[in-house]
């Protein structure tokens, strides 16, 4: 007998002790949960915009964790040391979630808000997010999300009423793009159209050269943003050379200024990134 994983698309189908496409899920007496549940690979006190988070709490904390794996195969990761490996490929430490909500409530001092799950992504270790988030909520924290956006919509709905914002990459406006990167275009404007409604969500595209860097696609990235609504935020970040997409130049400074005009066009609130 097979499990089906029911947080993401990929709906993986796993035999026992089998683990799925993402690198963080498994299945364990007939069910699929997520492997790396309290395994920690990068722990770390930021500043909120770091996220990206511009128009959330500015100039606040937020204590931020990453665990392993990711359920895209983006060739440009940046994260790709954390991302895409296994539990066996990389160090991690153990946390409770006790333990984690107890961290974040003793950096209240040094000005810390609350919980992002972020680095990887971390709605792949959905029970661990769920749990946490629930825990953070009960002391008065916030809870981030920063995420990739492929998820199912019956685990999406019962996580947000925990989320107070999430940061979604959306890596480009085509369908032939999503494809090359194993996930689907529809899957992540549906996650952000969701999201939108129930708590404060910020976007992010990363251009990369000659992949999604026309005016066009920004065009019509950016005016479907504004059919959810105009006071969205919008980062447009540049492309660094890293893990399987070494060949191309960093995205030239020029470019981005002239896709966020491009994007201002349609949104309110547009943000040039690692410029």
């Amino acid at each position: 007998m097979k499990a089906e994983c029911g947080i993401c698309p990929h709906k993986c189908r796993l035999s026992e002790g089998q683990t799925g496409f993402c690198n963080g899920r498994i299945c364990r007496d007939g069910r699929v949960v997520c492997e790396n549940y309290g395994k920690i690979t990068s722990i770390a006190l930021d500043p909120i915009e770091k996220k990206p988070l511009y128009r959330f709490y500015p100039g606040s904390r937020i204590l931020s964790v990453g665990s392993y794996g990711c359920n895209l195969r983006c060739p440009f990761c940046q994260n790709c040391e954390i991302s895409m490996v296994r539990g066996t490929e990389v160090h991690y430490d153990t946390i409770t979630v006790d333990g984690l909500a107890e961290k974040a409530q003793e950096l209240k001092s040094r000005g810390n808000i609350g919980i992002a799950y972020t680095y990887n992504e971390p709605l792949i270790g959905y029970e661990f997010v769920m749990d946490c988030s629930k825990a953070a909520r009960d002391r008065g924290l916030k809870n981030v999300v920063v995420t990739n956006g492929y998820i199912c919509e019956e685990p999406l709905k019962n996580l947000l009423p925990l989320i107070d914002a999430l940061n979604i990459d959306l890596k480009a406006f085509s369908d032939e793009f999503y494809a090359r990167i194993k996930g689907d275009l529809d899957t992540v404007r549906n996650t952000i159209k969701i999201a939108a409604g129930q708590c404060h969500v910020e976007v992010t595209t990363l251009i990369i050269p000659g992949e999604n860097d026309s005016e066009e696609e920004i065009e019509a990235l950016s005016g479907w943003l504004a059919g959810i609504s105009p006071d969205i935020p919008l980062h447009i970040t540049r492309f660094f050379p890293r893990w399987r997409m070494r060949d191309k130049e960093p995205t030239p400074v020029r470019t981005i200024y002239r896709l966020a005009d491009v994007a201002r066009r349609n949104l309110k609130h547009v943000y040039e990134g690692n410029c």
